[in-house]
């Protein structure tokens, strides 16, 4: 019993420590009615990317990502590199299907 027990346990930590590790590189959004967001860490280090590069110039450090439609169409945020010609901002490469 002792046992049963213990491994549930383990179970349990070992889920959790596995979704906080994937938590913290791939985020997913609502998607503001449209199809969820998708943002991965990875990637944008993999880019030569630094945190500060986008934390506290571009965005708080908090999980949000609470913008308007019409912020889509400035240089703030995600837009201040997804431009269309620094790098794409076609819609389908963030608003993805899981």
């Amino acid at each position: 019993m002792v046992f049963l027990i213990l491994s549930f346990f383990i179970i349990f930590l070992v889920r959790n420590l596995a979704m906080s590790l994937i938590d913290n590189n791939v985020l997913i959004y609502r998607g503001g009615g449209q199809v969820k967001v998708i943002f991965d860490h990875q990637v944008h280090a993999s880019k030569g990317f630094i945190c500060k590069d986008c934390h506290i110039t571009l965005f708080d450090t908090h999980k949000k990502a609470l913008f308007t439609m019409d912020e889509h169409f400035t240089n703030k945020k995600c837009f201040y590199c997804h431009d269309g010609k620094k790098v794409f901002n076609e819609c389908i490469h963030c608003h993805r299907k899981l």
